[in-house]
């Protein structure tokens, strides 16, 4: 016979998946808003059934992984064909580092990004490479190399074998170590940011040359609605011009050095409204990508209840 306790207690069991849930779904999607329906949707589905049903699932957090990475893969699978639609280039959606952006205080309800964990796997750069595999890989190697889940597991999501799903996630970990940089201190990082934004901010085209890397590309997504670069700028020449041109082209602009997905990153404000953040990927002493995000509803996570604390290496562009 149930106690009057055990509803609450499995409640808050339900509960506590949300964070995990979260993770899971902004790794494999990219996007925020999106991870935060695939969850609603989880809970939905998850409530939907009778009483009798929920009581039957040994592990309602197996049960509720296994509804979030599919609706993810059904996502995803439509994803290409959206983002073949897309105006410009499509960026994942940026992630706050939120105790640097509002200094740590408590400001209403907790922010969708707080419940994501920051670490490698959620940095610009890995997400870029997630983008270029496919959905079935994506999946099993999200759930299995960074989750941590077994390939059983994973093929009761995917709906492949086992052995399929490992062959997967070894395909995607090619990817992952072709593309991956020997990495960079965090604090050499966050001083070639800071050299990269004072170059940009007096217009020097040799000091930003200093910092890029010869083969260097910045990407922007602006999605069609606000103006950014349609195609990525490729070569150290090109990009170091078109940041000393937008410089100039768009003033009275502020940069705050602050942690984006968790490395080293910029934001660009103007009249105290996010315009835009940026994203680096860094190896050695050199920026090899740049990553701008313009499109405002991907800046909604950005869009702090009051001003930011005036910082030190806060200066606007005039």
């Amino acid at each position: 016979m149930s106690t009057p306790s055990e509803p609450a207690d499995d409640l808050d069991a339900i509960t506590r998946e949300r964070r995990q849930l979260i993770n899971l779904a902004y790794r494999l999607l990219g996007s925020l808003a999106e991870a935060e329906d695939v969850v609603q949707e989880t809970y939905a589905r998850w409530y939907a059934q009778s009483a009798e049903q929920r009581d039957a699932i040994a592990s309602p957090g197996g049960w509720l992984t296994t509804v979030a990475g599919r609706i993810c893969l059904d996502l995803l699978r439509s994803a290409r064909a959206r983002r073949e639609r897309y105006v410009g280039e499509w960026i994942p959606e940026p992630l706050p580092g939120r105790t640097e952006w509002v200094g740590g205080a408590s400001a209403g309800p907790a922010d969708p990004a707080d419940r994501v964990t920051l670490d490698e796997s959620v940095t610009m750069a890995f997400l870029v490479v997630l983008e270029s595999m496919t959905p079935a890989e994506r999946v099993a190697f999200v759930l299995h190399d960074v989750f941590r889940y077994s390939f059983a597991e994973v093929a009761e999501i995917v709906g492949r074998t086992p052995a399929a799903c490992r062959r997967l996630a070894s395909s995607a970990r090619r990817r992952v170590r072709a593309e991956r940089p020997p990495a960079t201190p965090a604090a050499r990082r966050a001083e070639v940011v800071r050299a990269f934004r004072r170059a940009w901010e007096d217009q020097d085209i040799d000091g930003l040359l200093g910092v890029l890397a010869p083969d260097a590309t910045a990407t922007g997504d602006g999605g069609g609605l606000v103006p950014a670069a349609l195609h990525p700028v490729e070569g150290a020449e090109r990009v170091a011009r078109f940041f000393a041109e937008r410089a100039r082209a768009v003033p009275g602009v502020s940069l705050l050095e602050c942690a984006v997905n968790g490395q080293p990153g910029l934001v660009a404000r103007k009249d105290g409204v996010t315009v835009s953040v940026l994203a680096f990927d860094i190896a050695g002493d050199r920026i090899q990508h740049v990553w701008a995000v313009l499109n405002p509803d991907k800046l909604r996570p950005w869009t702090a209840d009051r001003p930011a604390p005036p910082r030190p290496h806060e200066r606007t562009r005039r």
